[in-house]
């Protein structure tokens, strides 16, 4: 058994340079929301779900993005919404939002 059911990943860097990032396209942000969201429906915990800032994954061009694993599944996201959408559909009941995924 995993540890964890999910662990859900959000690329939060930052970069100097002025170049797209995720952490400039709202990636902590919709961390923060998710967090406060899965420990809100007592999601979180040993054999639940946990929610992690990440650095740099390097899809740059591609974000704001997560990663669950073990799944492995990409997605990008703008708001709020898609977040609720992603924990709703992947994280509680297993389906893959097809229209936020990055492939």
């Amino acid at each position: 058994m995993n540890y964890f059911k999910h662990h859900v990943f959000f690329c939060t860097n930052q970069r100097d340079d002025g170049a797209k990032c995720c952490g400039a396209s709202g990636g902590q942000a919709m961390r923060d929301y998710a967090k406060r969201k899965i420990k809100a429906l007592d999601m979180n915990g040993v054999g639940k779900c946990r929610i992690n800032s990440a650095g740099c994954m390097d899809r740059c061009s591609e974000g704001p993005l997560l990663v669950v694993y073990p799944e492995e599944v990409w997605y990008t996201f703008v708001d709020e919404q898609d977040i609720d959408e992603i924990i709703e559909e992947h994280l509680q009941h297993g389906r893959i939002v097809e229209r936020l995924q990055l492939k």
